[in-house]
C-alpha cells in the first residue's frame, strides 16, 4: 500500500465547497465550446518536482525534509515503491494525463546499457499501470542536466563522448515514449549554452546541437512516432547563457538548421518571465510563429529572480495566455503540464493532492473567463478594426 492508497478519489464539489480536497472549478466532464474541460486544458502530472523532489534548498545542505518511503534504501527497490505511489496518485486525481524524465523512473547503473535495462524494467511496469488506471502519457524526455558528465551541456558538449551518450540517452527515451503512446517528446536544454564565450565556441556549439536535434527529428520518422517534438525555452538557470533564451530564438536556431516544420515549442511561465516576457507574449509568438506545442503550469516568484517552479496561483494572470491559446485554436497534441513543487513546509504526503487541485482549479477559472472573453468577441473586433485599412485596395 503506498502513502496515497487512503486517500479518496478527487471530485468536482463546485465552487462553494469548502472541503480541500475537491475541485471547485475544474469540473472535468463540463462541456465549453464543443469539448470537455479536461479535453481542452488536458492537465499532466509531472513526475519530476512531484515525486522525485525531496525538499531541498541550496541552503538544507542536502538533507531532504519529505520524509517519503522511496527515499531510502535501495534505489532501484525504491523506484518501484515511487511508480506505485504516484499512479496511486495519478488515479484519485483523476488527470487524463502524466509525464516523466527518464532519471525520475528509474535510476542510473554503472553504464549506459545497464542504465536502459533498469529503465526498462520499470516503464513495462508503468505500461501496465496505464493500461489499468486509463492515465496517459502527454509526453516523455530524457534528463540530460543532473549527472555530472553534463556538466558543460550534452548536444553543445566539447567532449564527443558526452554528446553520444546523450544521444543514446534521447534514443531510448524516444523510443519508450512512443511505445507508451506519448503524445510528444520534449528536448529540456539546460545546460545548453555557456558561461564565458572565453573557452567556447558558439558556432562549433550550435551546429552540435543543430545537429542533435535533426538526429531526434529523423529517429522519430524511421520509429514512426506520431507525437511533436518540442523544446521548452529557457532563458537562464543553471548555464548562465542558454541557446533556447525564448521562443523567438528557438524559431531563428530552427530555421537556420531546418527544423522548423519538424519542432515546436513547450512554454513555461515562469520560464517566459524570466526572459524578460509574459507568458502571453511567449504563446502568442509560438502561434505566430507556427511552432505552438504545448504549456507548462509552473509560474516563479516575483520577488525572485530564480525558477521556482510552483503550482498556478492567480486565475485572472493566465487569462490573457489562454485567450491567445483559444484564438489559436488550442491544443493539438499539448496540454497543460504541472511540474511543480511544493513549498518546503507542505511535508504531508496528501499536501501533493492539494498543490494540484488549487494549481487546475485555477487553471480551470482561468479558462473559463478566457472563454468568456473569446466568445464575447470585443477583443477581436476592436483589433479588426484596428487594422482595417489593411484591407482596402
Amino acid at each position: 500500500m503506498s502513502v496515497y492508497s487512503t486517500v479518496d478519489s478527487i471530485r468536482f464539489e463546485g465552487p462553494d465547497s469548502t472541503n480541500p480536497l475537491a475541485f471547485r472549478w475544474y469540473d472535468a466532464t463540463r462541456v465549453v465550446m464543443g469539448k470537455t474541460l479536461a479535453e481542452h486544458l488536458r492537465p499532466a502530472v509531472c513526475y519530476w518536482h512531484s515525486f522525485c523532489w525531496r525538499g531541498e534548498d541550496p541552503f538544507s545542505l542536502g538533507v531532504p525534509l519529505f520524509n517519503r518511503p522511496w527515499f531510502q534504501g535501495d534505489p532501484q527497490s525504491a523506484a518501484v515503491q515511487k511508480l506505485d505511489a504516484a499512479f496511486d496518485f495519478f488515479a484519485r486525481l483523476g488527470l487524463p494525463y502524466w509525464t516523466f524524465h527518464d532519471r525520475d523512473v528509474a535510476p542510473e547503473g554503472a553504464n549506459l546499457r545497464e542504465t536502459n535495462a533498469i529503465l526498462d524494467s520499470l516503464l513495462e511496469n508503468a505500461a501496465r499501470k496505464m493500461q489499468d488506471t486509463g492515465v496517459k502519457l502527454l509526453w516523455g524526455t530524457a534528463n540530460l542536466f543532473s549527472h555530472p558528465r553534463y556538466m558543460s551541456g550534452a548536444a553543445t558538449n566539447p567532449d564527443p563522448e558526452v554528446y553520444a551518450y546523450a544521444a543514446g540517452q534521447v534514443k531510448h527515451a524516444l523510443e519508450w515514449t512512443a511505445r507508451l503512446g506519448g503524445e510528444n517528446y520534449v528536448l529540456w536544454g539546460g545546460r545548453e549554452g555557456y558561461e564565458t564565450l572565453l573557452n567556447t565556441d558558439m558556432k562549433h556549439e550550435l551546429d552540435a546541437y543543430g545537429r542533435f536535434l535533426a538526429s531526434v527529428v529523423e529517429h522519430k520518422h524511421k520509429i514512426g512516432f506520431k507525437g511533436a517534438i518540442l523544446i521548452e525555452p529557457k532563458p537562464k538557470e543553471p548555464t548562465k547563457h542558454q541557446y533556447d533564451y525564448d521562443t523567438a530564438t528557438v524559431y531563428g536556431f530552427l530555421r537556420r538548421y531546418g527544423l522548423d516544420q519538424e519542432v515546436k515549442v513547450n512554454i513555461e511561465v515562469n520560464h517566459a518571465t524570466l526572459s524578460g516576457h509574459s507568458f502571453e507574449h511567449e504563446v502568442t509568438t509560438s502561434f505566430a510563429l507556427g511552432i505552438f506545442g504545448s504549456l507548462d503550469a509552473n509560474r516563479g516568484d516575483e520577488q525572485l529572480g530564480w525558477d521556482t517552479d510552483q503550482f498556478p496561483n492567480n486565475h485572472v494572470a493566465l487569462v490573457p495566455a489562454l485567450v491567445e491559446l483559444l484564438r489559436g485554436g488550442g491544443f493539438k497534441t499539448g496540454g497543460m503540464n504541472f511540474d511543480a513543487k511544493l513549498r518546503r513546509q507542505s511535508i504531508d504526503p496528501e499536501d501533493l493532492y492539494a498543490g494540484h487541485i488549487g494549481g487546475i482549479d485555477t487553471l480551470a477559472r482561468a479558462f473559463l473567463s478566457a472563454v468568456d472573453l473569446h466568445q464575447a468577441a470585443e477583443l477581436d473586433r476592436a483589433r479588426t478594426a484596428r487594422y482595417a485599412g489593411w484591407k482596402n485596395e
